[in-house]
């Protein structure tokens, strides 16, 4: 066996352990949906505690009003909870929208916050922080400003913390709102089902964590304080703030039934610079847990930090060299003698991934369709070969901002 060939079987071999892991979480996930579809949320009991619902914001004036007012018509006693919008350094016309609102509800809990470039403008961590410094409540919950959350959605949430103690945070779903808008937001509606739900319910039943998304989130107001706020430094906070919840020996559950419709992006230029930031946090992420490993203390948090490592340092690198390999083989430069083995696994690694993915859609009403199979076919060749490239960009990102020590800043998801 030639070099090659012992590159070539090591990419493979990588490529199918990571498959396997995927497949693992989706069949526990998939337990998880069919042992809690028909199972109620616990009831709340006695008083409502107040909650402190934060939405940061930045030049979102095209969706903020949707937002809140969404947040007003909640399911929850309209006194024990606050809206405090942190209207982040806004040029476009945010400010007077939310300013409209609070004189036409007049009475609730709607706190604005409008900062300029001297305090705000420096990422989301930086204005949610902003917006804790003026919380009451003893839970706090987060929404994007593009999210219209179902009038259930902070009620499930708030039940599901308040009856285990062992809860550090609950995280609830999104969904894609504009999912029929272009092939791209089907893409991401069947990414954000297949891949990203159904590993959150995996990881649950299996481990008993998930990772916060970043919306549609509640949390202690304890464990705020005790760890100092947001790093101002992550721009993937969700994440960040998520592992030093696992390591203050919190859980972190998810609860599929609170539920927040949420835009996507529609065009590829725009979900291109979105999951760049994506894969830039995380590789902070990575990067500032990696010691974590070698201790024993932190091993609740092993299998995600091993996860993370796995899907943006090995997936990459093994999908790399086996492309480019095949690559030079076609061309005469290599020799390779597993070469059919190795196309036979390819094969057999589709047709799981499009099995794998069209089975997890049947969890959500309406998605069992014929079309969304040849979906899933066609968004293995294009959507999920395009993620080599994100994360390659952001790994590349990542040393360039720490090289050059950039601040961190806000980057603008374009809204329609």
């Amino acid at each position: 066996m030639n070099i090659v060939d012992v590159l070539m079987l090591i990419a493979v071999t990588c490529i199918w352990a990571l498959l396997l892991v995927n497949v693992l979480l989706i069949v526990a996930g998939y337990l998880y949906y069919l042992q809690n579809e028909n199972k109620p949320v616990p009831e709340l009991e006695g008083e409502a505690p107040f909650v402190s619902i934060m939405v940061p914001a930045h030049n979102e004036g095209k969706v903020i009003v949707q937002t809140v007012e969404s947040l007003l018509s909640l399911n929850y006693p309209h006194d024990r909870y606050e809206i405090i919008v942190i209207n982040d350094n806004s040029s476009d016309n945010s400010s007077l929208l939310l300013g409209q609102l609070q004189a036409d509800h007049p009475g609730r809990n709607l706190i604005i916050i409008n900062t300029d470039s001297v305090i705000g403008g420096k990422g989301k961590s930086n204005a949610l922080n902003i917006g804790f410094s003026r919380s009451r409540g003893e839970l706090i919950a987060i929404y994007d400003a593009d999210n219209t959350p179902e009038k259930n959605a902070l009620r499930y949430l708030v039940s599901e913390i308040t009856h285990d103690q062992t809860l550090g945070a609950v995280i609830g779903k999104f969904r894609t709102r504009n999912r029929n808008a272009s092939v791209l937001a089907r893409f991401i509606n069947i990414e954000t089902l297949s891949f990203q739900w159904m590993a959150q319910a995996g990881r649950w039943k299996l481990f008993k964590l998930c990772t916060i998304p970043g919306t549609n989130f509640i949390m202690r107001r304890e464990i705020v304080e005790r760890i100092g706020g947001w790093d101002v430094k992550a721009i993937a906070e969700d994440t960040e703030i998520s592992f030093r919840i696992y390591l203050m020996g919190y859980r972190i559950k998810f609860q599929p039934k609170s539920v927040t419709w949420e835009q996507e992006p529609q065009t590829v230029k725009v979900w291109f610079k979105q999951r760049t930031r994506w894969a830039k946090g995380n590789i902070y992420v990575i990067v500032k847990n990696f010691p974590l490993f070698f201790d024993r203390s932190a091993r609740r948090i092993h299998f995600d930090l091993f996860y993370f490592i796995s899907i943006y340092v090995l997936l990459l690198s093994s999908i790399i060299v086996s492309d480019l390999l095949l690559i030079l083989r076609a061309f005469g430069y290599v020799h390779t003698t597993i070469a059919s083995f190795s196309t036979f696994l390819w094969v057999l690694a589709i047709i799981l991934f499009i099995t794998g993915t069209f089975i997890t859609l049947t969890t959500e009403k309406g998605e069992m369709r014929l079309s969304n199979l040849w979906l899933i076919m066609l968004m293995y060749i294009s959507y999920c070969q395009m993620w080599m490239l994100v994360s390659a960009n952001g790994m590349y990102g990542f040393v360039k901002d720490l090289i050059l020590k950039r601040e961190v800043k806000w980057y603008k998801t374009e809204r329609y």
